[in-house]
């Protein structure tokens, strides 16, 4: 539950910075007709899936269907291999550089491209590492600069990302770049332990404060003085506790449980999260001044699925790596093996490809390997029917579990209080009562419709 290390391990990659215009992408025709968006990222994606920045409410549309990038030519959109691509003045397109005023179409969803005069400017390493991250993809060179330049900070950090894109190892490279990399790097996850004995790892108890403390007992704060607190699954935590570690935060101050006595702790606060918490904060499921306290700085990690290019350096890493430590020659993978790979959907992201790395390489029993030595995953196309009714939600079984299940009830949501209304000419007070919410509630919903547009 509480790990510390003491490593120092000096970090530090070239960068260079990008300027490029601000852009916007308004929808002229589809089912979210109307809505604009502005955009400031260097890249962004689009289509259903809800970590995508442009989500689109076509069913029509592919979780990710395509991707919009700034870089030397221009600004490129890519179809990221969609079920029925990218239209650009009536013709398919796969990878095209927009000029000002563009019109795409994606599914049943028209799009109107339009830059604005204003720039921006993003830093971006040049090298493909940094500490024990690998990746060339820009998404991942964007975040190491990101870490490069807030890693010195006292900042607090809030890293977000699906399970297995390497939150832990984000984590670890702040610590080993800012001042504090000398003292300890402790790590609690709170997902891990009983509700009722987090306050306890948490904080630290007295002896006697309950039935089983025998001793003093320091908690993860108290362990973390002097270097920096990680504090995993944050989202995890219980509500009632995070007053508690709000005001710790706030005054660097814990009180151990059964103790009269404040004592004083000088650590960094490193978060992180699968869990989306700017909305949880909004319902009332997550404590909003705690949001935004532990958010002064938030880094969004990619799922593997949307920077397939890092593929082939993660496999063949984790294969000289496997080898090592075998005492064995690297296994060699054909073109074709690893064409496949870049097509599965790894819903465990980097952490279920290196363990499928593994597991394969051990159960082909061979230095050499071939296409047929590896039992490849095939990542299933489409998605499925609930029923066959006309309008019936859809269910991706490519998606990770909790990602797709999230995004079904908003669309249950969506679809629900928009007949809702629709019924009772736009009351909103009425349509509360019926559903047998809070008027509140339903305002904030709505409200949330709207932005998803």
């Amino acid at each position: 539950m509480v790990m510390e290390e003491t490593r120092t391990v000096a970090l530090d990659i070239p960068t260079e910075d990008l300027t490029f215009n601000k852009y916007s992408l308004r929808i002229v025709s589809g089912p979210d007709s109307g809505a604009a968006h502005a955009f400031q990222k260097r890249k962004i994606t689009i289509g259903t899936d809800r970590s995508c920045d442009l989500q689109l409410n076509d069913h029509t549309v592919s979780r990710i269907h395509a991707s919009l990038e700034f870089g030397p030519g221009g600004f490129r959109l890519r179809d990221e291999n969609s079920k029925n691509g990218i239209f650009a003045n009536g013709f398919r397109v796969f990878d095209i550089l927009l000029q000002d005023g563009a019109e795409l179409s994606v599914g049943t969803t028209r799009l109107l491209f339009s830059r604005f005069n204003e720039t921006v400017s993003v830093s971006i390493a040049t090298a493909g590492r940094f500490g024990d991250m690998i990746g060339e993809s820009s998404e991942m060179r964007e975040i190491f600069a990101i870490i490069k330049k807030v890693g010195p900070t006292d900042s607090n950090v809030l890293i977000q990302g699906e399970s297995g894109t390497g939150k832990e190892l984000v984590a670890d490279a702040l610590h080993k770049t800012s001042l504090r990399a000398r003292g300890p790097f402790v790590v609690f996850d709170c997902s891990a332990v009983p509700p009722d004995l987090i306050e306890s790892e948490l904080f630290g108890h007295v002896r006697g404060a309950f039935t089983g403390a025998v001793r003093d007992r320091d908690g993860a704060m108290a362990a973390a003085d002097g270097g920096t607190l990680f504090l995993d699954e944050i989202g995890e935590l219980p509500l009632a506790l995070q007053p508690k570690l709000l005001r710790a935060i706030e005054n660097r101050e814990i009180r151990p449980i059964g103790s009269n006595r404040t004592r004083k702790v000088d650590f960094r606060l490193v978060a992180a999260t699968n869990r989306f918490l700017e909305q949880e904060a909004a319902t009332g499921a997550f404590r909003k001044d705690l949001f935004y306290r532990i958010g002064v700085i938030t880094l969004s990690l990619p799922a593997l699925r949307r920077r397939p290019q890092d593929i082939p350096l993660l496999v063949n890493h984790f294969l000289v790596e496997f080898a090592d430590r075998e005492g064995q020659k690297p296994v060699r993978l054909s073109w074709e093996t690893m064409e496949k790979l870049k097509k599965a959907p790894w819903p465990g992201n980097v952490r279920e490809l290196k363990n499928f790395v593994e597991r394969s390489v051990i159960l082909a029993g061979r230095v050499q390997g071939t296409p047929e030595a590896l039992d490849i995953p095939v990542p299933r196309t489409g998605p499925i029917i609930i029923n066959g009714q006309e309008g019936a939600l859809a269910v991706d079984l490519d998606a990770p579990f909790k990602q797709e299940k999230e995004r079904l009830v908003d669309e249950f949501e969506r679809r629900y209080f928009t007949r809702l209304l629709a019924r009772t000419d736009g009351n909103i007070s009425k349509a509360a009562r019926i559903a047998g919410i809070h008027r509140k509630s339903l305002e904030y919903l709505l409200k949330n419709f709207d932005g998803d547009r």
